[in-house]
């Protein structure tokens, strides 16, 4: 087989392959035995056919068109893996370009490829993060959260304000007509917390017990979504959350220590480490950022189209692909579908140029992933979707993901080098020092690079592939 690679841009490359048919012997086996498999010619059992009966009958056309349908897609991953210096990053165009019976056969193939890419000295990279501070009303808010979760409703003779604790009926009409999905009796709800009915909290304060109120609200599901309802709520009681002394007796009751003295230290330790933690996030987007901005990066014109139509796919497919009630739902956001163009075209750049950065920088960084990290992933993603992980594990495979997580893990482990190459420092000035969550040198299991992981979608090159809850057969 021969194979020559024309570069047609930074991004596009085609493949020239021209296979002696000599070669090709295998494959007019498998395609003679595919055939017989199938036709039926009396005399003869299914699958004993001989060739030149296959022929008379059949021609000789639907041999070749056999050939060349098993042959090609081959033959083309050949060619692919012995091009010096070719990464394709999407599916190619390929076009049969001449059969010569009994001697060769040739094709094209396009294909967006990794363009070449200089990364800067990542020790030239410097940024900036927030000082890790922990003050006294911090400490005094988690407190008073541990607090929460032992305390006691009481009941009161008084309007409802927020925070408090009530049961209310409701129910709903639109037009006169009862709406049954937004009528119930002795709900629970805590005023102020929000998510239930757009309005509900501003009727309900200052309502006391047997007291109720209406009020207008847009329904958003069911039979009646996007239609105004008049909705009434009725309090039938009001109850205030009484939250127990903060003392040692409460330390001893809420937690494994004696006194309140060494709660709230052992609270303020936890907090501390929280910070730090959001340091580490923040140092790890700015690192990226500065890292992606240093960078020259030609994008793949296909790429990112693909990753342009799969998130207006996913925008559209709650309005069942209704492109004029998905503008309709915009426009009630204040939003134009000019904008959400423009804004989803940005990102998917943005997603494209950030994965070709990393992976340019793990290939230069000889990242490797271990089967224990790759695992360890699959076990945390598997948890993120409720799942068992060898259920996940499954539909991973079955929707062919299972190379995106290994790219998203690769791409994490590479940008914890960009992280521990690069100078950080806080607000004050000082250098921050990382490695108690980078460590030092190649970072053992995931909690460093869960805590590096891009904030950008580093999916694998078929677009935003690991964003998606993994499909069910």
């Amino acid at each position: 087989m021969k194979s020559t690679v024309e570069r047609l841009s930074p991004t596009r490359v085609r493949i020239n392959v021209e296979v002696p048919f000599d070669e090709l012997k295998p494959d007019f086996d498998r395609a003679y035995k595919k055939i017989a498999q199938q036709v039926r010619v009396p005399g003869f059992r299914p699958g004993k056919v001989p060739a030149r009966i296959i022929e008379a009958r059949l021609g000789r056309g639907v041999v070749l068109e056999e050939v060349v349908n098993g042959a090609v897609p081959a033959k083309y991953s050949e060619a692919i893996t012995t091009a010096e210096d070719i990464t394709p990053i999407g599916r190619p165009d390929i076009e049969v370009t001449e059969i010569a019976d009994n001697d060769k056969l040739s094709f094209k193939a396009e294909v967006d490829v990794r363009p070449q890419i200089d990364l800067p000295d990542l020790t030239s990279l410097s940024v900036s993060v927030d000082d890790v501070e922990v003050d006294d009303a911090d400490v005094e808010e988690q407190l008073d959260n541990l607090r929460a979760r032992f305390g006691t409703l009481t009941g009161v003779e008084r309007p409802a304000a927020k925070d408090d604790f009530v049961l209310i009926d409701l129910s709903a009409t639109v037009d006169g007509e009862p709406v049954e999905d937004a009528t119930t009796t002795g709900f629970s709800y805590q005023v102020g917390q929000g998510g239930l009915i757009d309005g509900i909290d501003e009727a309900i304060e200052g309502l006391s017990a047997g007291e109720e109120a209406t009020f207008t609200s847009r329904l958003v599901a069911g039979e009646f979504a996007d239609k105004d309802a008049e909705v009434t709520v009725k309090v039938t009681a009001v109850k205030e959350r009484q939250l127990p002394e903060a003392d040692d007796e409460f330390a001893q009751l809420a937690s494994e220590f004696d006194t309140l003295d060494e709660l709230t230290a052992d609270l303020r330790e936890r907090l501390g480490r929280v910070r730090r933690m959001e340091q580490v996030a923040q140092a790890r987007d700015k690192v990226l950022d500065a890292l992606v901005e240093a960078t020259e990066v030609p994008l793949p014109e296909t790429v990112v189209q693909g990753e342009i139509d799969s998130a207006l796919h996913d925008a559209v497919h709650p309005f069942d692909h209704d492109e004029a009630k998905f503008e309709e739902f915009l426009v009630s956001q204040g939003r134009t579908r000019e904008q959400f163009d423009t804004e989803t075209k940005e990102a998917a750049e943005k997603s494209v140029r950030t994965r070709l950065v990393l992976d340019t920088l793990a290939d230069r960084e000889q990242t490797t992933v271990s089967e224990q990290e790759l695992t360890e992933r699959i076990v945390f993603q598997a948890q993120q979707y409720q799942m068992q992980p060898e259920e996940f594990v499954r539909r991973i495979q079955e929707a062919g993901q299972l190379g995106a997580v290994y790219s998203d893990v690769r791409r994490s482990k590479a940008l914890i080098a960009a992280v521990r190459a690069a100078t950080v420092t806080d607000g004050s000035g000082s250098e921050v020092d990382l490695s108690e969550f980078l460590g030092e040198d190649e970072p053992e299991g995931t909690e460093a690079t869960e805590a590096t992981e891009s904030s950008a979608e580093t999916g694998e090159d078929t677009p935003a592939a690991e964003e998606k809850a993994p499909a069910s057969s």
